[in-house]
């Protein structure tokens, strides 16, 4: 079992910058892909980025490229996701997910979720 909680949302003007941090608890979290994905409301849950176990890979969608940077500490047991020059479109609720052994791929891809973060971005 993998538990994951996320944190660093909020509010923040367009052109801003905001950390998210997701806590992982679980003996083999380290084995697991990570990807961070994002749903707004009356949209579909989409990929924003992703990294494997070891950190050696990382994947972004086309519409973060640039912006967004994915990294991990397997010893902290932690995933980040540093967002910046962020644009009212990025606002959404943020969830962290956790697959074993996955590198990339959709939602259906991974085992474990977080309750999310809200993103708001005013323009």
């Amino acid at each position: 079992q993998v538990q994951l909680v996320e944190s660093g949302g909020g509010l923040v003007q367009a052109g801003g910058s905001l950390r998210l941090s997701c806590a992982a608890s679980g003996r083999t979290w380290s084995a697991y892909g990570m990807g961070w994905f994002r749903q707004a409301p009356g949209k579909e849950r989409e990929s924003v980025a992703s990294i494997s176990w070891s950190g050696g890979s990382t994947y972004y969608a086309d519409s973060v490229k640039g912006r967004f940077t994915i990294s991990r500490d397997n010893a902290k047991n932690t995933v980040y996701l540093q967002m910046n020059s962020l644009k009212p479109e990025d606002t959404a609720v943020y969830y962290c997910a956790a697959g074993r052994m996955v590198v990339t791929g959709p939602a259906s891809s991974y085992d474990y979720w977080g309750q999310g973060t809200q993103v708001t971005v005013s323009a």
